[in-house]
């Protein structure tokens, strides 16, 4: 099959991963970018071998995008996959799909009005450790699924990215910046959300940016910077979730699923290999998993190049839109809560992704 064209709209701090990888996957060619600053377009095109549209609105019209990959920061998702529908390109977007409910919800509709593909990141749930973790719960290595627990603990990114202003504005923030990660990895292993509780805080009112020391500056925090939640899921487990930029320091695990015959220790979610680690009910110490499939490096762009295969096969995509809605749906609902001081439901549901199965690192991804 020959490969999906995709333009790339976005080229700030995270482009150049996405750019190397699907150059690298059988299923995609990149074949324009573009940025709101044309310069920057310019300079990611030089480097990574590709033509750099003029501005986002050239892209669209380009018939040689067949997929538009929409890596813009948060609060411009919403309107950049709009145009892209309305242009009447598929998309698969950065997380998160929106910041706003009725955004993400209205992003859905125009897709099934036009017969398109909406996607959305995280795509690391398809990694090598997830998937492995996937396949032991299927297989019931641990029992029935009880109980979880997630962790994301740090002191915020404003030490390190050279543009972190957006992470404590509205629609930024520990919970729909890094939550994605980890209410990604949890639906992909439990399924669907029913119900969320939290309670929310902001601990420093303003940030100091220290990443240029030539220009350091003071920032307005307008989110909440520690949130912590309880899921209960569809299928009966409960997940306790807290996702924090006022840590300096912690000793927790990040993500653990405990069942009726056993536990399972999982990575970071915000990457794609492992380690994986089992223990069953009456087993005197864990015991390392051995990883089950490709991808264990840095391989965003996964979730696209697999839309990409899907868009010629005609078969769902996994990294799809109604799994990014209801990982919005379950944030907005656990801030929404923290907020009101008490449970709220959660309107929206999907299903499990199916499980990734291929041999063939950066080929063609199996049906």
């Amino acid at each position: 099959m020959e490969p999906v064209g995709v333009g790339v709209v976005g080229c700030g701090n995270i482009s150049a991963v996405y750019l190397r990888n699907l150059a690298r996957f059988a299923d995609t060619r990149v074949v324009a970018c573009a940025d709101q600053v044309p310069e920057r377009a310019a300079a990611a095109a030089e480097r990574h071998g590709v033509a750099a549209a003029p501005d986002v609105a050239a892209l669209l019209a380009d018939p040689a995008v067949e997929l538009v990959v929409n890596l813009t920061v948060p609060r411009a998702h919403a309107a950049v996959t709009a145009a892209a529908l309305t242009a009447g390109k598929p998309v698969y977007c950065e997380k998160p799909l929106a910041v706003e409910r009725a955004d993400g919800r209205r992003l859905l509709e125009m897709a099934a009005e036009q017969d398109l593909r909406v996607g959305a990141a995280p795509d690391t749930f398809l990694g090598a450790g997830y998937q492995t973790a996937r396949a032991l719960l299927d297989e019931g290595a641990i029992g029935a699924p009880v109980a979880a627990t997630a962790f994301m603990m740090c002191h915020g990114h404003e030490h390190w990215h050279p543009a972190p202003e957006f992470y404590y504005e509205r629609g930024g923030g520990p919970l729909l910046d890094m939550g994605p990660y980890y209410l990604t990895a949890l639906v992909s292993l439990l399924g669907p959300v029913r119900r969320v509780c939290a309670a929310a805080r902001v601990t420093f009112p303003e940030r100091t940016i220290t990443s240029d020391p030539a220009r350091v500056r003071r920032v307005r925090v307008d989110t909440p910077t520690h949130v912590a939640g309880v899921l209960e899921f569809a299928a009966g487990a409960v997940a306790t979730l807290v996702t924090s930029f006022d840590v300096w320091h912690a000793n927790v695990p990040l993500l653990e699923l405990y069942g009726t015959e056993g536990s399972l220790a999982l990575p970071d979610p915000n990457g794609f290999g492992g380690p994986v680690r089992r223990r069953g009910a009456r087993a005197a110490e864990w015991t390392d998993v051995p990883l089950r499939g490709p991808y264990v490096e840095n391989s965003r762009g996964l979730g696209a190049a697999d839309l990409a295969r899907a868009l010629r096969t005609g078969r769902p995509h996994r990294a799809s839109g109604a799994l990014a809605f209801h990982v919005l749906d379950v944030m907005l609902g656990l801030l929404e809560s923290a907020e009101a001081g008490r449970h709220v439901t959660v309107a929206s549901t999907c299903e499990r992704p199916a499980p990734l199965r291929t041999d063939q690192p950066w080929g063609v991804l199996d049906e």
